[in-house]
């Protein structure tokens, strides 16, 4: 049921498998997923941002696994991407607001970065 990589195909059979994906998806989002991210990235000796590290559009789960970079590349690679891949009206209702939530916070997050704000 869970996040296997942005290019892996995670299609539930059940209309319960279905909700169950989007309440897991749900949870990565908002601002509570924003600070599970960063508390995950910090467990795991993860960068905050570095703007050489690239983002990667992970091919399998292995990949996505396996990968190492920085937490706001992990915006890119999976949390921007959930949104998208909601199953249910009411799923894809409530990541629509927690998408917007993540996607303001990396607004600030770069104008500070680049000294805007």
């Amino acid at each position: 049921m869970s996040f296997k990589g942005a290019k892996v195909a995670t299609r539930m059979s059940t209309i319960e498998g279905e909700i169950m994906q989007d309440s897991d998806r749900l949870d990565a989002m908002g601002a509570i997923g924003i600070a599970r991210a960063f508390t995950y990235g910090g467990s795991k000796g993860r960068g905050m941002y570095d703007p050489e590290v690239k983002s990667q559009l992970h091919e399998s789960f292995e990949q996505y696994k396996n990968n190492n970079g920085t937490t706001i590349n992990h915006f890119y690679e999976k949390l921007l991407l959930l949104k998208d891949l909601m199953n249910t009206k009411t799923g894809k209702e409530i990541a629509q607001g927690r998408h917007v939530v993540m996607e303001n916070f990396l607004k600030e997050f770069f104008d500070e970065w680049d000294g805007k704000a």
